[in-house]
């Protein structure tokens, strides 16, 4: 098969993803093309199982000669593409026993707003922030970029700003409105977040968003733009708040931790953990956790108490805090999803029944 003829093969795949709303596309030899749907994953009807030399061949039809040579160098590649005007993917080409695999995650062109995808209402207030620190947390794969994505485009319509994203890679794009929007993606426009940020500092920027924070200069150097004059939104690979607290905390050593600690409960304006849940009426829908940064919070983080967070959220609902029993328990309760679904979702399981039980 020539390379034209597994260009048009691979847009048929894409073309199906987007038809059946999949969240993710993944190509491996020895099956036919999977998509995630609903969070499940479902063999493409009728199509035949791809073989070792299909699914290199339809990988590199991804990789420039440059990404190509990478990829055979290394092993692995991260990046991103646009489809027919339609959809952006993330994407990352691997091996796995000597074979070529390719995961999509299928990025919508619209760009959700923070109440089409059902965040709590105070997020508005924290894109109206000058500046600070907000954090969108989760496991892989329950919309932190998306959530981020509905902030920043907020803040492009409604304030006159300078905005520069760092991202690896690039996935939404923004269309410019009242707002200057710089989007560098790691590799192609700079080296890495680091350096992003530290460059960042030269281009007179108002708000960054920070893609991933992977390393202790990441870190440090996004709580010292929060701290001068900067507003900071940032993803982080955590569960809670309370354990992003700790995570920040501990990747430092100990003899810096005392700074971060008081830097980090200075800056920190929120921390917003969301989990997609398969919906019993259709899809998926969203259970959250918010923790603000209230005087009890930057006090616990101050004096290393982070364990106790948890408390603070349960007890301030008041302030628009949300605890994510509590989200999940108003789900069952609402009849959205099953019991089963929240508790394979809580972190807390003892506190989630007894919720449940109190319906």
């Amino acid at each position: 098969m020539e390379n034209g003829q597994y260009k048009r093969r691979f847009d048929e795949i894409l073309s199906m993803g987007i038809k059946s709303d999949a969240t993710d596309i993944h190509i491996s030899a020895g099956r036919p093309p999977i998509f995630r749907i609903d969070g499940k994953l479902i063999a493409a009807e009728k199509y035949p199982v791809l073989s070792p030399e299909d699914t290199q061949e339809l990988a590199f039809t991804l990789l420039s000669e440059e990404q190509k040579k990478q990829f055979l160098s290394q092993g692995d590649i991260d990046l991103s593409t646009g489809y027919k005007d339609k959809a952006r993917f993330r994407i990352n080409v691997y091996r796995q026993l000597g074979r070529v695999s390719v995961a999509l995650r299928l990025i919508p062109k619209k760009i959700r707003t923070i109440d089409e995808l059902s965040l709590p209402e105070i997020c508005h207030q924290f894109a109206k922030s000058a500046q600070g620190f907000f954090l969108v947390v989760g496991p892989s794969g329950q919309g932190k970029s998306t959530a981020l994505a509905a902030l920043i485009d907020e803040i492009n319509h409604t304030r006159q700003d300078h905005i520069i994203t760092i991202e690896d890679p690039v996935e939404y794009l923004f269309e410019q409105d009242k707002c200057i929007i710089d989007q560098r993606e790691i590799g192609s426009d700079v080296q890495d977040f680091h350096r992003g940020l530290r460059e960042a500092f030269r281009q007179d920027p108002d708000v960054i968003m920070i893609g991933e924070m992977r390393d202790p200069e990441t870190i440090s150097s996004a709580v010292t733009a929060a701290e001068t004059g900067h507003l900071v939104l940032a993803t982080l690979h955590t569960n809670n708040a309370a354990q992003t607290i700790d995570r920040i905390i501990d990747s430092f050593p100990p003899y810096q931790q005392n700074q971060i600690r008081s830097q980090l409960a200075a800056t920190i304006l929120g921390i917003l953990s969301r989990r997609l849940i398969p919906s019993l009426k259709s899809g998926v829908i969203n259970a959250v956790e918010l923790m603000i940064a209230n005087s009890a919070v930057r006090n616990l983080i101050r004096e290393g108490k982070t364990h106790q967070i948890d408390i603070v959220i349960e007890t301030s609902s008041g302030e628009g805090m949300i605890s994510l029993n509590r989200s999940l328990a108003d789900l069952v309760n609402q009849g959205q999803i099953t019991a089963e679904d929240a508790m394979l979702h809580s972190t807390n399981l003892t506190e989630l029944k007894m919720l449940l039980k109190k319906k």
